[in-house]
């Protein structure tokens, strides 16, 4: 049964470029997010997939937009932000992007022997400060320790509803793999575990705890 409600998903990582064939990224395969989108899309959900650079197939009825760089992201999901009822951040977004890019390869005896940075925006960050009270905002925390403090603060900082602590450290779980296992955190300071599973089973997990 289709619903009137719309949901934002972001998947995937960025692409912040050094030169015309190097660039920075993560491990991120967007496979969680994905499996947001399409367990959502189930559920009779409006959906629009804001997907970095992955090697998936976008689920059957949901709508995407493809970017590649942090910025680009941030341009997208601010666009689409006022409309979402539901906004769930899983897009493992680059922190930092090279000051300037190249416009050529760089040859070995070229390459610097540091690289710039400068901070990308924080897109989790100013849609919590847009967020009105009817919208739910959901963040992802991947983490290797602290977890819980971190998240907890990340929740607080960031105006989130809810958080999903994923262990990254854990092996067989979370980046590139089929499988994970996350720690839903809310602001009400409700704690849900949702144990070892496929992404598309956690995925239903958490879409039933912020519908219910």
């Amino acid at each position: 049964m289709k619903s009137d409600i719309q949901c934002l998903i972001s998947a995937g990582p960025t692409r912040e470029w050094i030169d015309p064939v190097r660039f920075i990224s993560n491990p991120s395969s967007g496979k969680m997010g994905y499996a947001l989108a399409q367990a959502a899309q189930k559920r009779g959900i409006e959906v629009t997939l804001v997907s970095g650079p992955v090697n998936l197939k976008v689920p059957d009825g949901v709508r995407s937009i493809m970017v590649e760089t942090a910025q680009e992201m941030n341009d997208a999901m601010q666009a689409l932000f006022e409309k979402a009822d539901v906004t769930i951040m899983a897009a493992a977004v680059c922190d930092h992007r090279p000051q300037s890019k190249h416009g050529h390869k760089l040859k070995k005896n070229q390459h610097p022997s540091y690289i710039k940075l400068e901070a990308n925006p924080d897109i989790l960050e100013s849609l919590g400060r847009r967020k009105k009270s009817s919208q739910i905002l959901v963040g992802f925390a991947a983490e290797t320790e602290n977890h819980l403090v971190n998240a907890m603060t990340k929740i607080h900082n960031k105006n989130l509803d809810w958080i999903a602590l994923n262990d990254v450290s854990r092996k067989g779980l979370g980046f590139q793999s089929d499988f994970n296992a996350i720690t839903m955190l809310s602001k009400d300071e409700e704690t849900v575990i949702l144990d070892r599973d496929t992404k598309l089973v956690i995925a239903s997990r958490i879409l039933k705890l912020l519908f219910k």
